[in-house]
């Protein structure tokens, strides 16, 4: 129960990011709930393809006995490359800004990779407090 309730929060938080990013940057409620809906239903499409494309490229990796942390490091980027690009590609729709578009594709992702730790973390204490298992001392 406590990782459902997680993930929703994490895709509310994320919509809320959304959201926030857009209306700040074009004052508009309705532009903020676009972006809020489409950016992460767009995210959701997109990764499983990225998902299945890295599942391939690391068989390929494993078999050439290529130097794993870059490989993980190459698939990190790809990732932050992807939701970059759907960042800036909403944005861009729906203002029709280049620079707006640029701009939401820099500060949604920063504002995810700095808040989500915090969430998860918050989260963490909610299922040692319920007595399943942790991810406290775990590295990311």
């Amino acid at each position: 129960m406590v990782t459902a309730a997680k993930t929703l929060s994490q895709v509310v938080t994320h919509m809320s990011i959304a959201f926030g990013v857009t209306w700040a940057m074009t004052g508009s409620a309705a532009l903020g709930g676009v972006a809020a809906l489409l950016e992460p239903l767009v995210n959701v499409a997109l990764l499983p393809l990225h998902e299945r494309a890295w599942k391939r490229l690391r068989g390929s990796i494993a078999r050439l006995k290529s130097n794993a942390m870059l490989a993980r490091l190459a698939e990190k980027l790809s990732q932050t490359a992807l939701h970059t690009g759907v960042a800036f590609g909403v944005m861009y729709a729906a203002s029709g800004s280049l620079a707006l578009g640029g701009l939401a594709a820099l500060l949604e992702p920063v504002i995810n990779v700095l808040v989500l730790p915090y969430h998860d973390h918050a989260w963490e204490r909610v299922r040692a407090r319920k007595g399943g298992p942790s991810n406290l001392l775990q590295p990311a």
